[in-house]
């Protein structure tokens, strides 16, 4: 006969088991239909990836090169305002001496003034107000309080010149941190980017790049252009003898540059100074705006926020230091990644 017992129910503990197994099973599977596969970029993607960083790490730069030269502007006229006032002190401390004396000397005899008593003991500008038109002091005391007072007005202007400064000294030091941090991120993520390349593709890119270097350093034809001025082309001529210096971000020479930093040594050299930046050198001088009409020597910006900046060397060509990775060279204006803004002539 055949047995009709119910067939034995799996136990609550293994039945939760067994549910969450499956619910995993299903996610894993899930997730491995849905992930994508990761992609490798090719070695030109990669080489435009990293092109991209550079030019944003020069942006970056500029930046941080505002923030040094403003920093430094600022020290020199605290240093100065600081000078000033010690002197200022200096010769307060003459006026307050003399009138000591003076009254040293009215005491021994006996008839020190009581307006000098007061002034000994306490600041002259109120009592100034209260006693001068009393007749208690005579004209001399009346004259040197008053040059204690003018002295002491200059002395509370120069330290709340240097208090202001000095405020403005700290922004511009933590807006220089956040700058060099900028640019240490770009420079990192351009690292990461190119070692994701073979030592083969770095080398095939590394290869392209001399070669871009030699062309652009030895075989260009700047036509016969002439220069804007003599300073011009003896900046130009001194551009010219670094050509091969290799690009690095925040350097003025004269073993390596960054882009503005070439062009303000340049004019140094002519014997013209300039400002150190890109953006502060497209204030000065004449603007040419037509690349048409530009001459040897002659700055030439590019990009919206004038990040780069370079020198015009004829038949359509610049000498600059284009960015991390390069050299001081030669090159196409119509190949340095962002639009001609305009020339200035110094």
């Amino acid at each position: 006969m055949a047995s009709h017992r119910r067939p034995k129910q799996p136990s609550r503990t293994r039945v939760t088991v067994l549910t969450t197994a499956a619910a995993a099973a299903v996610v894993l599977s899930s997730q491995a239909a849905n992930a994508a596969p990761s992609e490798k970029l090719t070695k030109d993607e990669v080489k435009a990836k990293v092109d991209k960083l550079y030019e944003e790490t020069e942006q970056a730069t500029e930046k941080l090169n505002g923030a040094e030269e403003k920093q430094e502007k600022l020290q020199k006229e605290i240093s100065t305002i600081q000078d000033n006032v010690a002197r200022g002190q200096a010769e307060l401390n003459e006026l307050r001496d003399s009138m000591g004396l003076a009254a040293a000397a009215q005491y021994r005899t006996g008839s020190i003034d009581s307006s000098l008593q007061l002034f000994l003991s306490s600041n002259p500008d109120d009592y100034l107000d209260k006693a001068s038109t009393a007749d208690q002091l005579s004209a001399q005391q009346v004259e040197a309080l008053k040059k204690i007072q003018d002295k002491q007005r200059e002395l509370a202007q120069e330290r709340a010149e240097a208090s202001d400064k000095l405020k403005d000294l700290a922004a511009t030091r933590t807006e220089l941190a956040k700058q060099k941090k900028a640019v240490q991120t770009k420079l990192s993520e351009a690292r990461e980017t190119y070692n994701t390349l073979t030592a083969k593709e770095k080398q095939e890119i590394a290869d392209e790049q001399d070669r871009a270097n030699r062309s652009s350093t030895e075989r260009v034809d700047l036509g016969n252009t002439g220069s804007a001025s003599g300073r011009a082309a003896a900046a130009f001529s001194a551009a010219q003898s670094k050509i091969g210096v290799p690009y690095v971000y925040g350097a003025t020479g004269p073993s390596s540059f960054d882009c503005s930093g070439l062009t303000s040594w340049a004019y140094g050299q002519a014997g013209v100074g300039i400002p150190r930046t890109s953006e502060s050198q497209a204030t000065i001088g004449t603007k040419i705006y037509s690349a048409s009409q530009l001459q040897v020597g002659d700055l030439v910006f590019f990009f919206n926020d004038l990040h780069h900046v370079g020198l015009y060397a004829g038949n359509g060509q610049i000498l600059h230091a284009p960015r991390t990775g390069t050299v001081v060279r030669y090159e196409s204006m119509s190949t340095i990644g962002g639009p001609f803004m305009f020339g200035v002539r110094v």
